[in-house]
């Protein structure tokens, strides 16, 4: 056990640090792409303007992948403190801020009444945003995403079932096969091509450390191309 522990801190702290130092030459990486894009333009053929956009696209995907280590990394380290918070009021701002996607998308989502927990509200939110955004991200052609979050009260929750809540987000998605379970929640790991689908591959992994953080257990069951259901158990009052 210590040694894990030993193995994830030091991974964090890697994690860390290695996305923080790529910080600063990737900007400069963008910001010269930039000004040649805008000064020089005029003088490069197509296929130099192809291998600028092509630089640009890669430094904005760079980017976006260091921003997702840094967020994976400080998931224990930059976490705030665990109060009550009201998971439907929760989902309701992640909601608005999904808006436009949802309304592009022709997705519905359901929303049972959830219980009042004490957690870090800003991981939370976290949480459903990425489990939301899957769910309206890995869709068949021509199919409206249906979402569904609600509260599961079966007796198998946990042996003090009064002290945990169940909560399943479930959708209509392609799915993927149980195989593939413990594959999803590392990072950088990903079931389908980057030109299928956009994203880093590592938002079910802040989605399993969060919840590891709040004392709880993050899985999924799923079948390919009948959706699937992410479930997570999480204490309802922290042990301070």
């Amino acid at each position: 056990m210590r040694s894990l522990e030993s193995s994830n801190k030091e991974l964090e702290s890697f994690a860390y640090i290695a996305s923080h130092d790529l910080q600063e030459p990737l900007r400069k990486v963008q910001a010269f792409s930039d000004r040649i894009k805008t000064k020089y333009a005029s003088v490069l053929d197509e296929q130099g303007m192809d291998y600028l956009t092509r630089m640009e696209s890669s430094g904005r995907r760079m980017q976006t992948m260091v921003n997702d280590l840094l967020a994976f990394s400080r998931v224990k380290t930059q976490g705030k403190a665990f109060v009550e918070i009201n998971l439907n009021g929760i989902i309701k701002e992640v909601i608005t801020d999904l808006e436009i996607l949802i309304k592009e998308s022709g997705a519905s989502i359901e929303v049972d009444d959830l219980p009042i927990i004490e957690a870090d509200s800003h991981q939370i939110q976290q949480l459903f945003l990425n489990l939301i955004s899957n769910a309206l991200k890995f869709q068949s052609k021509g199919v409206c995403p249906c979402v569904k979050i609600y509260q599961n009260m079966d007796n198998e929750t946990h042996p003090d079932s009064n002290s945990f809540c169940k909560i399943i987000v479930e959708d209509n998605g392609i799915g993927f096969e149980n195989q593939y379970l413990d594959r999803i929640f590392k990072p950088f790991q990903r079931l389908h091509g980057r030109d299928a689908y956009k994203g880093t591959g590592i938002g079910l992994a802040i989605c399993s450390r969060i919840i590891e953080r709040h004392g709880g257990s993050l899985t999924a069951d799923s079948k390919l191309g009948h959706g699937t259901k992410f479930i997570f158990i999480v204490p309802i009052k922290q042990n301070r």
